[in-house]
């Protein structure tokens, strides 16, 4: 079964949004050739290693407390704090509490 995405002025709740996912939370929000949008849920101690996008790309932690490695230095996040990074810039965001991250990620077109 295809998971729900949402559609262009539907409200998103970030808190119950992967309601239909039975195990794992993470899941797309939203995608066009322009952009991304990423619901990341992260228990403690792991790690969305490795990434880069050909845009510009926004992290932003809803709750929780994540590190960002970019840009040559490690970043805290918590939650409300967003960090945002220039087109191509290597990045991974690492939890560490349980955290729920929103990605924006724009393509570069």
């Amino acid at each position: 079964m295809a998971t729900h995405h949402a559609a262009p002025g539907e409200i998103v709740n970030l808190a119950t949004w992967a309601q239909d996912v039975p195990n794992e939370k993470t899941k797309v929000i939203a995608k066009t050739d322009e952009m991304e949008l990423v619901r990341l849920v992260l228990s403690a101690g792991k790690e969305f290693a490795g990434h880069k996008v050909s845009g510009p790309c926004v992290i932003h932690c809803i709750t929780g407390e994540v590190e960002c490695p970019a840009m040559g230095a490690t970043q805290a996040l918590t939650s409300g704090q967003l960090l945002y990074l220039m087109p191509g810039e290597p990045h991974s965001v690492r939890a560490v509490v349980d955290s729920v991250v929103l990605l924006t990620i724009v393509f570069k077109v």
